[in-house]
């Protein structure tokens, strides 16, 4: 295979056979279709490749214990023939067709360096959980945002920038925002899509949710040594966000059935929060507000869209 296709895909997945047909089917469906698909799995058991196997897929294989978020990227970026790269996570799906034409319409300006696309929880996710997609994810696209946040489980990049700039493959988790805080230093700009819209499976046991995001603030502070996360953030935090659930699910008519999860949520982000983040500097107000503030929503109102969504196959 020697074409230059309009985009290469790279997914990383270990043991996603629940989730990675459907991201698969998706991907089959989207308005672009010269696409590489590029899977780098990490040693699936489950009949994740089994399944990959029966899609145009191209898998790169690494061993678990040399698994880093960003030397997984590194290897399947590596192996793309595009100068387009989109980044998926293997437990996210597409909703409309245009997904990809979407996640790649704002590199049409030259200056654009990365694009990240809107995300949403699926219809078991954690109550918290869908308050934070609509908090880092708005109804608004930004063509030239302010800072460096995005999410590499719906994203897309320049590989001649990558070139210059790989992933850091030492950091423990946040390898998306090192990259976008380097392109931004450069001059590029980082856009966000809110069209390009996915589901993202997040079903996450307690355990699991502590692990996350002390692992997310473990890397934050080596990407940012001056910060840090007191006792006094995490008191103030897990009391103002919780009481924001609350008022939220009651106001949806759902605080019954989510009150157990909002209580140990909340606890556990903000508990592996300030594990990840101990013995460093003073965490910024302004860093403080972006990542971690509850605010109210610009709009809880999904925007209508003239396109009809994908029908995967259990729908249809």
């Amino acid at each position: 295979m020697t074409g230059k296709p309009v985009c290469s895909i790279v997914i990383r997945a270990y043991n996603e056979s629940q989730h990675i047909g459907r991201l698969l089917d998706g991907i089959c469906q989207q308005t672009i279709q010269d696409t590489q698909i590029i899977l780098v799995d990490s040693g699936s058991t489950d009949g994740t490749l089994e399944i990959a196997n029966q899609y145009p897929v191209e898998i790169v294989h690494i061993r678990p214990e040399e698994f880093s978020f960003g030397l997984s990227l590194n290897l399947g970026i590596s192996h793309a023939r595009s100068e387009h790269i989109v980044i998926a996570s293997a437990h996210v799906f597409p909703v409309y067709p245009d997904w990809l034409e979407r996640l790649l319409t704002p590199f049409q300006d030259e200056r654009v360096g990365l694009v990240y696309g809107k995300q949403r929880g699926a219809v078991n996710s954690h109550f918290s959980e869908h308050q934070i997609f609509a908090h880092w994810f708005p109804e608004i696209s930004r063509l030239n945002q302010e800072s460096p946040f995005c999410n590499n489980a719906n994203a897309a990049i320049r590989r001649s920038l990558w070139e210059q700039h790989p992933y850091d493959q030492n950091l423990s988790g946040l390898e998306d925002l090192e990259w976008a805080r380097w392109a931004m230093q450069q001059g590029h700009r980082i856009a966000y899509s809110a069209e390009a819209e996915i589901i993202h499976f997040h079903n996450e046991t307690p355990s699991g949710v502590y692990n996350r995001y002390r692992r997310e603030a473990m890397a934050f502070k080596q990407i940012f040594p001056q910060e840090n996360f007191h006792l006094g953030n995490f008191i103030r935090l897990v009391s103002t966000n919780i009481a924001n659930d609350l008022w939220q699910a009651a106001r949806q008519g759902v605080l019954s059935s989510s009150f157990k999860s909002i209580i140990w949520f909340r606890w556990m982000q903000f508990w592996g929060t300030y594990q990840g983040y101990r013995h460093s500097g003073p965490l910024t107000g302004q860093l403080r507000k972006t990542f971690y503030y509850p605010r109210r929503p610009e709009s809880r109102e999904q925007k209508e869209r003239n396109i009809e969504p994908i029908r995967y196959r259990e729908e249809r």
